[in-house]
Formats: structure tokens, C-alpha cells, sequence
């Protein structure tokens, strides 16, 4: 039973299962999961618990996710936001799901110990982290929201939760141009091409899957190569991009192992002698 349904989101092995799956799959065990949020300010997930097993995805400080299991370490969760499944350090998780306010809506921003830049930065968070803002206060002009732990961060780097950064996706990728490929990432520190178009759509307030082949089958509606403009998305087996508009590309490119706007063509010739063509177009 249990060979129909992806790993990638449903939480099973043999030994152990969400007690939501008894009756789909076979396991020794079942269990509930507990909350708890990311205390870190990104945390790589992988398929099994070891720091040698590739990165499958990410997730960021203050997202929240289901634990299942802990054990020598690691934490065996799935992710509220997608739904992935994977392992986590034990240590860059807390227990309960938080009160988070408010998300960050640049690339990337620095969390100091108060409300001045002069300070010795303790920190930078990506893009999608969600923090508690208790207050705000203002230094030399600048506005700084005051955070739960004391710390601080700029105000206007921050949006409050449900709040859209763009109605535009396209204008959300272009802020992640030049920012470095990283296989699994989803974070203004290295990101992927699907976890660039899930970032990209997040921030417009539509959720996404995680990966790319998750995304070509179920994102908004198909369409022809002729019909492509602004916002629409591009698959290749394996690979992703946002469509700039008709004849332009922006993706996270392994080519140039950073996130790069490249014509559409150019693209589609040199994926092809690895790849092959376009799987397929979408308007999400």
C-alpha cells in the first residue's frame, strides 16, 4: 500500500508512521505528531539522518513544523508550509509552534542585539523567516522592530503575516538575481530553481509545492509555448524557471550557479543537450 504514496510527504519507514496514515501503510508503530518552530535561522532537511545524506529542502527560522520523532539527535518532521518530510539537527528545533507576527520580505536582513546597526550583527535571516515583533523603536532615524528576545531588526525589512510582498512573482524572483545555486536551497543564502519559484510565489500569497516535478503537475493550468508571458513557468525534466516575459527566463541556473536571466531560447538550446526540451508550460 504504502508504494503509492511520495515519501517526500508522507511521514513512514518501517518502523514508525503518522498515526494519519494507519490503514494506508504498514509499520511497527504509529504516532501523533507534536508542534515546534526552527530556531535557527536555516536548517537543511534530508532524507535520513545523516550530515553526509545530500539536502532534499530547507527549512527557515521560525517556520513551523510536525515532529514525529527524536532520536540520537536528529529530528524525524514534516513541514507545515509543503508538507516535506525529512530530518532535521534536534538542536535547531523548540517545542510549540509560537506566535509568530511578521516575515521577512527582502533577501536577506540582519538580526542585532538592539535597535542600532552599529552593533555587532548576531545573525542574518532569508527571506520567508517569521519572527514575533513586540515593538518598534527608532534610531537616528532609523525604525527598528523589537523582537520577542530583545534583539532587533529593520523595520522595513519585515512584512506582517498574510501580507503580500508583490502581486507580481517575477518582481519577487528579480530580487534573488546573483544570489548562489544550491541544490535543495530555498533561502536568500543559496536556493534551487523550484524553491526559487515556491519563494517567488509565496511572497504573492499563492503556496506552492516544493519540488519541480511536483510543481509541472499540479501548478495552476497548462498552456502552449505561444502563449507564454510575465509570471508563466517553464519545466524541464528536473528544472524550473519563471518566464520574465515571452523570449526571457529568470531561474536559479546550474549553469551559472546563481540565479540568472537568461533568454528563453539560449536556455531551452542548452538544457536540451543535457535534458531534453520543455516538459511543459504553466500559468499559476
Amino acid at each position: 500500500m504504502s508504494a503509492s504514496l511520495d515519501r517526500r510527504l508522507h511521514a513512514y519507514r518501517p518502523d514508525l508512521a503518522d498515526i494519519r496514515l494507519k490503514g494506508q501503510v504498514e509499520a511497527e508503530g504509529y504516532a501523533a505528531s507534536r508542534p515546534a518552530r526552527l530556531i535557527v535561522p536555516v536548517a537543511d532537511i534530508r532524507p535520513r539522518p545523516d550530515l553526509a545524506a545530500g539536502i532534499d529542502t530547507q527549512a527557515l527560522f521560525g517556520e513551523t513544523l510536525a515532529v514525529f520523532d527524536r532520536s540520537g539527535g536528529w529530528a524525524w518532521v514534516q513541514l507545515d508550509a509543503d508538507g516535506y518530510v525529512g530530518y532535521l539537527p534536534e538542536e535547531a528545533i523548540a517545542d510549540g509552534a509560537g506566535a509568530a507576527t511578521h516575515g521577512v520580505s527582502v533577501p536577506r536582513s540582519f538580526v542585532y542585539p538592539g535597535a542600532d546597526l552599529r552593533f555587532p550583527r548576531r545573525h542574518a535571516l532569508s527571506m520567508g523567516s517569521r519572527v514575533t515583533v513586540t515593538g518598534t523603536a527608532e534610531t537616528r532615524g532609523t525604525r527598528y522592530a523589537l523582537l520577542e528576545d530583545g534583539s532587533a531588526m529593520i523595520a522595513a525589512h519585515l512584512r506582517p503575516l498574510g501580507e503580500a510582498l508583490a502581486a507580481d512573482a517575477v518582481a519577487v524572483a528579480t530580487l534573488f538575481l546573483n544570489t548562489p545555486y544550491l541544490w535543495g536551497g530555498r533561502s536568500g543564502f543559496g536556493i534551487d530553481c523550484s524553491g526559487l519559484v515556491q519563494m517567488a510565489l509565496a511572497q504573492t500569497g499563492k503556496s506552492a509545492p516544493r519540488d519541480s516535478d511536483m510543481q509541472a503537475a499540479s501548478l495552476g493550468s497548462l498552456i502552449d509555448r505561444d502563449d507564454l508571458r510575465r509570471g508563466d513557468l517553464v519545466f524541464w525534466k528536473g528544472h524550473a524557471g519563471l518566464a520574465e516575459d515571452a523570449n526571457t527566463l529568470l531561474h536559479a541556473s546550474g549553469g551559472t550557479m546563481t540565479v540568472t536571466r537568461e533568454p528563453l531560447e539560449a536556455a531551452i538550446d542548452r538544457i536540451a543537450r543535457l535534458y531534453g526540451p520543455p516538459t511543459c508550460y504553466r500559468r499559476p
